[in-house]
């Protein structure tokens, strides 16, 4: 997980050195962010988990864990909202390689306790951290390729850590959201660059298990990798992309609008 962290953080930082002046201004997927917030929001995070000193910076007071959680993301982008995107991915590169050679030098020796700074605030693991950060750096390129209109990556260790990830949400997803009768079963079938075929069925209690892929699904769900990860990431609504379904095509379209599982 540490390797592919490192390598995630690797390539968006290449495609992010690669960018023309004016692509940093381009608006992403994410509501009110443009390149630039994007990068200085992955240089925040990682500056952070490499233990450097923060600049103080006010942001509108919050109440619950969610809010607290988005007023520390927001500190982060606007605290370097002025910077040159120079030392922005400046910071970003020297604390990946710090705390790479950290985790390298001295890895955590029980991936069930609290993880770091903000991870530790959030009840996030040592092992949970070490899951999240790959997709969420591998996230971010995509964010970045789809607003400069350099799509690619997509068979990356980012990108197959990152499906792995979204394919262990399918249980979840179908027996906590859809929550459709037992014996249910869905087949999520992707195709493209990086195929695999995902099952999900509803045992007796009501929650989802990971199953082998039936050859006659209650429903199958059939897109390409890239539709995939914007819906399960939150990026675009369902209707923005292309997504084919057979069975109970109801079923399959109530399980669709229910992949989102990061944000």
């Amino acid at each position: 997980m540490v390797a592919v962290w490192e390598k995630a953080a690797a390539d968006v930082v290449a495609v992010l050195r690669s960018l023309e002046e004016d692509d940093w201004e381009r608006p992403t997927d994410l509501p009110g962010w443009n390149v630039r917030a994007v990068a200085a929001h992955l240089a925040h995070l990682e500056s952070v988990l490499a233990g450097r000193g923060q600049d103080p910076v006010d942001v509108p007071a919050a109440g619950d864990l969610r809010a607290l959680s988005s007023r520390f993301t927001e500190a982060g982008v606007l605290a370097r909202a002025d910077w040159p995107t120079t030392r922005i991915l400046d910071e970003l590169t020297a604390s990946v390689a710090a705390q790479h050679a950290s985790l390298l030098a001295s890895p955590p020796a029980d991936l069930a306790a609290a993880g770091p700074g903000f991870a530790g605030a959030l009840g996030w693991t040592w092992e949970r951290l070490l899951t999240n950060r790959p997709v969420d750096l591998w996230m971010h390129e995509q964010d970045v390729r789809r607003a400069v209109g350099r799509p690619g990556g997509l068979d990356s260790a980012g990108a197959r850590h990152t499906a792995q990830v979204f394919a262990s949400a399918l249980p979840y997803v179908l027996g906590r959201r859809v929550r459709p009768p037992a014996g249910t079963t869905v087949v999520l079938d992707v195709t493209g660059t990086l195929p695999q075929v995902h099952a999900a069925t509803v045992g007796d209690d009501g929650r989802g298990v990971a199953v082998a892929p039936p050859e006659d699904p209650t429903a199958r769900i059939t897109l390409d990798l890239e539709a995939w990860i914007i819906l399960s990431g939150g990026r675009r609504p369902p209707e923005s992309v292309d997504v084919a379904v057979a069975g109970d095509e109801d079923l399959a379209r109530r399980t669709v609008a229910a992949l989102p599982v990061t944000t």
